[in-house]
């Protein structure tokens, strides 16, 4: 059974948009405020404001397509075998392999996480993934190039060893059971 931690709500409840409606709200509000004493530096935060929209848009839009692949192509019972909580050294070791291999924008796999979470992903196993991300392949011929073999073989096992370490403390210290890794 899963123990739920501190400030940890139930997958159970659904959430509010009252939340996200209300804090547009406030925002809106500080900025006509704000606009009442200065309005020059209240247009250029806006026109930063929307410049930065513009670019987070795509990702955003990527992140939805990423998500709906998700719910589409990965069924729950394979995220429970495969990376939920009985799945021991395999969980781990897809948790490590998938974070030194992806690529891209770190919050754009927040969501794609969050939904294998939702699935029956190991909340160590997310924090695996998230730590592992500093392992790349791809820039170890750079690597080695620069400060030679055994600097990079070191560092890449302390790397691996340390996301696991981080995964299983995460998972105490946010309070859900931890099953031994088999």
């Amino acid at each position: 059974m899963k123990k739920l931690g501190f400030n940890q709500q139930s997958s159970d409840k659904k959430e509010s948009v009252f939340g996200a409606y209300l804090f547009l709200l406030i925002v809106v509000m500080i900025y006509f405020v704000v606009f009442l004493f200065d309005s020059s530096r209240t247009l250029v935060a806006l026109q930063f404001s929307s410049g930065m929209l513009k670019k987070l848009l795509p990702v955003l839009g990527l992140v939805s397509c990423f998500v709906f692949l998700n719910n589409l192509l990965v069924k729950p019972s394979w995220v429970k075998h495969h990376v939920g909580h009985e799945s021991g050294w395999k969980g781990v070791s897809i948790a490590i392999i998938g974070g030194a291999l992806s690529m891209g924008p770190i919050y754009v796999w927040y969501g794609v996480l969050q939904e294998f979470q939702q699935k029956g992903m190991r909340t160590s196993l997310i924090a695996s993934f998230l730590y592992a991300r500093s392992v790349k392949p791809q820039l170890l011929p750079l690597m080695i190039y620069y400060f030679g073999w055994l600097y990079a073989l070191v560092l890449v096992f302390y790397l691996i060893i340390f996301s696991v370490f981080n995964g299983v403390l995460t998972e105490r210290f946010m309070g859900v059971t931890v099953n031994k890794i088999k």
